[in-house]
């Protein structure tokens, strides 16, 4: 069976195929154009959990960094904005520049007195009155902070400003005009889509953020922090009294043959523990 014909050489042929190629326009070859937006990401100032108390030590609040870190993935190479802004005390500023460090453009600190306890209504009325007058295509922040670990500020701040929202994103996309959110749901992963401008709050289940090379941590040193001292509204939260919490019973080892164990341990949950 023959697989093909033999078709001898044209020299004519060749000449008019150099003609063509000589003259046809040059294929340019380049990235595709990736979908990016105008960020603002809200961040805060919180204590280190990973060491003791007594250290003092404040860090960025771990959902925030996967906020920023996202917007960053989702922005890179494109020249739109990606600002912070951050509701602490005068001392907070370090958080802010650590933030810059990792890539965003600029950041606002709205300054409140150290002493001043402000609950979740509180924090989202001052950035609420932030966003009158800056407008951004998606505001982030995390789905909660480290400290209070309340979960409301986010969802607070998107009905103060009207805007449509998604709560505990785990992945972001930007496509065209929308963004579309992976959340997670009691049940399993949600994938919704939301028109521009939207508010999200994001989960430290999201990426892992980078950290901040010494190029990003000069270059923040040098940026000018933006500053305002609004009027703090009153807390709705009002805190009666705060305690460590109890301590643990000590657990109980159950030796033996396996056999014996299991009895033991099935007894146990069922007169004792009243579980099964």
């Amino acid at each position: 069976m023959a697989l093909g014909r033999f078709v001898p050489f044209d020299p004519a042929a060749w000449s008019i195929l150099k003609i063509v190629l000589r003259n046809r326009p040059p294929i340019k070859i380049g990235k595709r154009a990736t979908q990016s937006m105008n960020f603002c990401v809200c961040i805060k100032q919180v204590p280190d959990v990973q060491a003791s108390v007594q250290t003092g030590r404040m860090v960025l609040n771990a959902y925030d960094a996967s906020a920023l870190e996202e917007a960053l993935v989702i922005n890179q190479g494109s020249e739109d904005r990606i600002d912070l802004v951050l509701v602490g005390p005068s001392s907070a500023s370090e958080t802010i520049r650590k933030a810059l460090a990792m890539g965003a453009s600029d950041a606002t600190h709205l300054v409140i007195d150290e002493a001043a306890a402000l609950d979740s209504h509180a924090v989202a009325h001052l950035l609420a009155g932030h966003f009158k007058d800056h407008t951004y295509d998606v505001i982030l922040t995390g789905k909660q902070s480290q400290d209070s670990d309340a979960g409301l500020a986010g969802s607070m701040l998107a009905e103060l400003l009207g805007l449509p929202y998604a709560t505990n994103a785990v992945g972001l996309k930007a496509d065209g005009d929308a963004m579309v959110v992976t959340r997670q749901g009691d049940a399993g992963q949600e994938i919704i889509e939301i028109s521009t401008p939207c508010l999200v709050t994001c989960s430290n289940d999201m990426n892992n953020p980078r950290i901040p090379a010494l190029k990003g941590i000069m270059a923040a040193k040098r940026k000018q922090i933006a500053t305002d001292t609004p009027e703090v509204p009153g807390s709705r939260t009002v805190i009666t009294t705060t305690a460590p919490p109890p301590n643990r019973e000590p657990g109980i080892k159950l030796e033996g043959e396996p056999e014996d164990v299991v009895s033991e341990l099935v007894r146990r949950l069922s007169e004792e523990a009243g579980v099964i």
